[in-house]
């Protein structure tokens, strides 16, 4: 299972010394909020650019187009041993362990072999 998370793209770039180009600065502003995000245990899926409908005035409207960018991370799940219940192994009284051990012991001698009397076995047509 995942979580995501969606935030909004940065609209301008980043001033920094030796990065002179506007697509430059732009693109050291999305690996800035990557790597942001990316520090916190997101991993950055996609960008998506979708339609934001937005009131102008009183009565009017715009379609905005908005980029998102889309992270997610695993969910943390807890240990199965907080989650499911415990198995709880039956305690034998005195009685039950003593019956135990011959059915053990009678297990461990060798099966002896069954012969069966003439007749009784299974017959199968041809």
């Amino acid at each position: 299972m995942f979580e995501y998370k969606v935030v909004p793209a940065p609209v301008k770039g980043i001033k920094t010394k030796g990065v002179k180009a506007p697509e430059a600065r732009f693109a050291l502003g999305v690996e800035a909020a990557i790597n942001a995000l990316a520090a916190d245990g997101w991993e950055y899926l996609r960008s998506d650019v979708l339609p934001s409908e937005e009131r102008v005035g009183l009565t009017g409207s715009e379609t905005h187009w908005r980029t998102l960018l889309v992270f997610r991370r695993a969910l943390v799940t807890p240990p199965a041993s907080d989650t499911a219940q415990a198995r709880v192994e039956p305690m034998l009284t005195a009685a039950q362990a003593d019956v135990a051990e011959t059915a053990s012991d009678a297990a461990q001698t060798p099966a002896t072999k069954i012969e069966f009397e003439e007749g009784l076995e299974e017959t199968r047509p041809a």
